[in-house]
């Protein structure tokens, strides 16, 4: 679970939680998918020098992004990304989230993928690739030194509307941040009906990223609605619990 404009590890506080951990790709300890190749889910954000996005709009269309690509029927049965989307579901989901600006922006969008666009935010998701075989367009691209920020305090989510909570305890990168609200979607994805999905889909993926409370936190983490925990590849210690998908299909 990998993000951009890194810092040291150790310094996260991890939250107590109930949740079974079972077999899940979202997890620090050892386990089957380990053996697995290793695949990676690049994203690039596009942040120009005079308009950066916003950081919840940035978080939101990254999440958006990654449903997606998980809903592209290149993605499914014989699609041209089907196999690569498999590989990394298998293996540990990682997502590394990249920024790139003016030609490098164009460049990216050259290659095969799915541009989302948010109020402030444009993001584009590719097919997974091997962990150590970016495509040259993307590897050169910068993982760190840029922040994005909120101007105005963040409201509440529209009744209805899906959210992502993020763990008030866990302070992390927007990178990072986009990474998580990515695996977030990703495990409310996996728990939808295919009615649901589509239901889903059809409103045009539809979700809010907020902070939760540490009282709301509490009540979310015996809820048992999915929750991200990180593997601790950047930033943040392994098992950290980072966000909680809240659909309201999933009540």
């Amino acid at each position: 679970m990998e993000g951009i404009f890194s810092r040291p590890l150790g310094w996260a506080v991890v939250s107590p939680d109930p949740t079974p951990l079972a077999d899940s790709p979202f997890r620090s300890e050892p386990s089957a998918r380990d053996q697995a190749p290793q695949y990676v889910l690049p994203l690039v954000v596009r942040i120009e020098r005079a308009e950066p996005p916003e950081r919840t709009d940035a978080l939101e269309t990254a999440a958006r992004a990654v449903l997606r690509m998980l809903d592209d029927e290149r993605s499914a049965g014989d699609g041209v990304w089907a196999q690569a989307v498999r590989d990394w579901q298998d293996a540990r989901i990682r997502k590394v989230v990249r920024r790139a600006r003016g030609a490098e922006w164009r460049r990216a969008e050259a290659l095969p993928g799915i541009t989302v666009t948010g109020t402030s935010a444009e993001v584009r998701v590719f097919p997974p690739v091997p962990l150590d075989g970016w495509p040259k367009e993307l590897v050169k691209l910068q993982v760190s030194g840029t922040d994005l920020d909120d101007p105005q305090p963040q409201a509440g989510a529209a009744p209805g509307t899906p959210v992502l909570w993020f763990n008030p305890e866990v302070p992390m990168s927007a990178g990072k941040a986009m990474a998580q609200a990515g695996h977030g979607a990703q495990l409310a994805w996996w728990e939808l009906s295919d009615e649901e999905r589509r239901a889903w889909r059809d409103a045009g993926f539809p979700l809010a990223v907020r902070t939760a409370d540490p009282l709301r936190w509490r009540e979310l983490t015996g809820s048992g609605l999915p929750l991200v925990r990180d593997a601790g590849f950047t930033e943040i210690a392994p098992g950290s619990c980072t966000v909680i998908a809240e659909h309201p299909a999933l009540r």
